[in-house]
């Protein structure tokens, strides 16, 4: 430990972890997938404060048609008219499925109260009906886990900075991140205030540290597993048939389709 933080996690030992609670991931989608259980995990935190990394290594080996990430662009014109949760409510689960909410309506108490996208009567009037809105959707049986990340002004910063510098990552920086820099004590406002009104014991916050990205994968991924009351699923009993003898099939020539180039072979 320095300066209250822990050590960076070592990469052999975090992928070590991470396969072995990747596979229990495995086990958990197929619970959902045979009791027809419906669980959605919200994803919400700072821009780069590592969401969307966990994401992926959440949804790694899982069934797409199982579990998918719900990652919504802004409302159109017509979904600015709705009921605020209505856009949301379609990308909810049915029987046998996970959602991963990569950012969720929480964006109302974030980013639209923050930056001016909603009136104050609208972020008031979310505040009120989120906790019912919630509440709802647990009494309905569905199992809702809700994670913020926690990243500190310091690693933001480092990691906006080789966001620039990254050719692969620039896309992942946007006007409205940097501008999230300099409102950067208002969103801690709002973040407290949003866990007054909505860190319920209906539907509770966990907070993840996330300054040490492997160490908030493993953390949050291991919580989730611990927090689903899932069991082992026998798998179904396959057998290899023998492939059956040629019945004269042949191959067209090669020259009557066109191949990939081999570009592995300029390497």
């Amino acid at each position: 430990m320095s300066d209250g933080k822990a050590e960076k996690l070592p990469r052999k030992q975090y992928e070590k972890e991470l396969l072995r609670l990747q596979t229990e991931l495995v086990r958990l989608q197929e619970w959902v997938r045979a009791t027809g259980a419906r669980l959605v995990v919200i994803f919400e935190g700072r821009d780069a404060a590592g969401k969307g990394g966990t994401i992926k290594r959440v949804t790694e080996h899982l069934n797409p048609r199982v579990a998918r990430i719900a990652a919504l662009p802004k409302p159109t014109e017509r979904e600015r008219t709705q009921w605020y949760f209505q856009r949301y409510v379609e990308h909810l689960p049915a029987a046998g499925e996970i959602v991963l909410f990569d950012r969720s309506w929480y964006n109302r108490a974030g980013v639209e109260h923050v930056m001016g996208f909603c009136t104050k009567e609208e972020y008031q009037l979310f505040l009120r009906q989120c906790p019912i809105f919630e509440r709802m959707l647990v009494e309905d049986g569905i199992l809702l886990r809700k994670y913020w990340f926690s990243v500190s002004d310091e690693e933001q910063q480092e990691r906006f900075r080789r966001r620039l510098e990254d050719p692969v990552r620039r896309w992942k920086l946007s006007p409205m991140d940097l501008k999230s820099i300099t409102h950067w004590e208002d969103y801690s406002r709002a973040k407290d205030e949003m866990l007054v009104h909505t860190d319920v014991s209906d539907s509770p916050w966990y907070v993840v540290e996330s300054d040490d990205k492997r160490r908030a994968r493993l953390n949050m991924i291991a919580h989730l597993l611990g927090s689903v009351p899932y069991q082992d699923v026998p798998p179904p009993v396959l057998e290899l048939p023998e492939r059956p003898e040629s019945t004269g099939y042949r191959r067209p020539p090669r020259g009557l389709q066109t191949y990939v180039p081999d570009h592995a072979a300029t390497l």
